[in-house]
């Protein structure tokens, strides 16, 4: 099973993100853990220094931006 986590305090990209990775996750059918850290402590020990951030199994895969749909699949599939 894949982990994703979406790194963010709650701001309306922050949420676009959680959304689009739910929708890729659902439109590519894999099996996924979809975790949202909204701690800044914990946010600031990643080393993010821009939110939304998306990591998936431990690697930071977008930082400071609101991927498509259509991008977050395509991370999925690597």
């Amino acid at each position: 099973m894949v982990k994703i986590e979406v790194l963010g305090t709650g701001c309306a990209k922050c949420k676009s993100l959680l959304k689009n990775v739910e929708k890729a996750v659902s439109e590519s059918g894999i099996q996924a853990e979809i975790v949202k850290i909204d701690s800044i402590q914990e946010i600031m020990d990643r080393g993010v220094m821009m939110t939304p951030a998306l990591f998936i199994d431990g690697e930071s895969k977008m930082m400071g931006k609101t991927g498509t749909v259509e991008e977050i699949k395509k991370m999925l599939k690597k």
